[in-house]
């Protein structure tokens, strides 16, 4: 029904920071860090993917089982195929929902941030 938005990607172990571009006039030697803020996205992505998936596989597993005539042998049935059809579009809409709201403020979010280092100066 919707595609997944582009999930946040993990610090790869070969990744190495931005180019620094500090000159002879630069007062402070950039250093880098992986943002911490990214990290905490990367982690709800990979906590809530699987939580989403197992709540969609046991939808669809109580659907299957809903529409099949051995289930029910009543009119009646039709009504909680009917449900569980509306309950999948609100999980998908809501699957949707909250992956894109990490993927955007993902994108938002820089990978690397710039920290302060301690190195001694020559000229303050």
């Amino acid at each position: 029904m919707y595609a997944d938005p582009p999930a946040p990607r993990p610090k790869a172990v070969d990744e190495r920071p931005p180019a620094t571009s500090t000159g002879p006039l630069d007062n402070q030697p950039a250093a880098w860090e992986f943002n911490p803020e990214y990290q905490r996205l990367v982690v709800a992505w990979q906590t809530v993917l699987p939580q989403l998936e197992s709540l969609r596989t046991t939808l669809d597993k109580a659907f299957n089982l809903a529409r099949s005539p051995q289930t029910w042998d009543a009119p009646v049935g039709e009504r909680y195929v009917q449900d569980i059809r509306e309950w999948r579009t609100r999980l998908a809409v809501y699957r949707h929902a909250v992956l894109t709201a990490i993927s955007d403020e993902a994108h938002d979010t820089p990978r690397w941030i710039p920290v302060k280092t301690s190195a001694p100066h020559a000229f303050p």
